[in-house]
């Protein structure tokens, strides 16, 4: 297996060194090869090659970068985000590049209260918070289509264009119901839109949903608009196993599950191109405040580590790498008791600490 990091800004690094001690820990565990490079995609890269703070003036990551990734077989990212860049800059000039030009079409965001992990939800535990999002990730309003006319004017006109594909939902839809279908747990697939009110792009999602559910009689089919689903995320998260949405209400709604599942610091995700590269990241980005001070949180990281893991082998349907995930992740579940905190500098031991812990407890577990 071979796999591309970026470890980039702030904690980035920090975070992804502790997810790269999992990936050295499992493979002796579990017995596979596998070999890294690190490319040095970053903010500081872009100022030192005399990119613009202020706006975008050079490329973040270089097309012959790309081309290389795309001969690995998965993408590895620490964190992206720069105190002296305009925000946006580096984002859009490597994320958002990296998810155009990789196809990386869904964007999968599992939602689950680890043991021992604090929840502002009174009365909900592990088995109440476990669900998973499944969010197009290159249509939408994120496409950029639309402009401002008049700019500056007390005239000034400024639209933003909901790219919707007949296309794009559907391959979207029915990646979600073939993981919801994967992961045999409720076996229900709820789609959120708002269909009352974006009676267009909406009523394209919905038919294409109910269209498709009829291949999959084993799935039981939900609707919800996307401020009832933000209610019952805060109610009644039990209820939901797989959620598929569009890009912004996903982007919405999944800032709102990283809370309940115990805020930025354990949340992880995979921007997925099923038969092509996909890149897996933790949610929290690069917290410059606490850079090189050995105090962030790397369970995020960790967990990404064992998306990218477990979401290859299943691409791939290579049951090693797949196992190797599961590893990982039940190593995250029984290191997260044992931490006093999520937060930065409260969780009772360093970043390193957490790392190792994992990594030895991935090590003496039985599988």
């Amino acid at each position: 297996m071979r796999i591309a990091v970026i470890g980039g800004d702030g904690t980035g690094p920090e975070v992804a060194a502790e997810g790269l001690k999992a990936l050295a820990a499992v493979a002796e565990r579990i017995g596979f090869a596998y070999e890294t490079k690190h490319f040095n995609v970053s903010g500081d890269r872009y100022l030192a090659a005399g990119g613009d703070p202020a706006e975008a003036s050079i490329p973040v990551i270089h097309d012959g970068e790309i081309a290389e990734m795309k001969t690995y077989d998965a993408l590895y990212l620490g964190a992206v985000g720069h105190p002296d860049i305009a925000p946006g800059i580096i984002e859009k000039g490597l994320l958002l590049k990296l998810r155009f030009a990789l196809d990386q079409y869904i964007n999968l965001r599992p939602v689950q209260l680890y043991p021992g992990v604090d929840t502002p939800l009174k009365g909900k535990g592990p088995s109440d918070i476990d669900f998973v999002v499944v969010r197009e990730n290159t249509e939408g309003i994120y496409t950029g289509m639309g402009g401002i006319q008049y700019k500056n004017t007390p005239q000034e006109v400024s639209t933003q264009l909901n790219c919707t594909t007949r296309f794009g939902a559907e391959r979207c839809i029915r990646y979600a119901f073939e993981f919801c279908r994967r992961r045999n747990k409720k076996k229900r697939l709820t789609l959120v839109h708002k269909i009352n009110v974006l009676t267009f792009a909406g009523d394209t999602w919905f038919r294409a949903f109910n269209e498709i559910a009829k291949e999959y009689g084993d799935i039981q089919t939900d609707y919800n608009h996307v401020d009832a689903c933000c209610m019952w995320f805060v109610k009644s998260p039990e209820f939901y196993d797989v959620i598929v949405t569009d890009n912004i209400f996903g982007d919405i709604i999944t800032d709102l599950a990283a809370m309940i599942q115990g805020g930025l610091g354990v949340a992880a995700g995979g921007n997925i191109n099923p038969t092509g590269l996909s890149m897996y990241e933790p949610m929290g980005g690069s917290a410059p405040k606490y850079t090189g001070k050995n105090v962030i949180n790397p369970v995020a990281a960790i967990a990404a580590m064992a998306m990218l893991l477990r979401e290859t082998g299943n691409n791939t349907k290579n049951l090693t790498l797949v196992k190797a995930g599961d590893c990982v992740e039940n190593a995250l579940r029984a290191v997260t008791p044992k931490m006093a905190s999520q937060a930065a500098g409260r969780m009772g031991m360093s970043t390193t600490e957490v790392g190792d812990l994992v990594a030895r407890t991935i090590k003496e577990t039985p599988q």
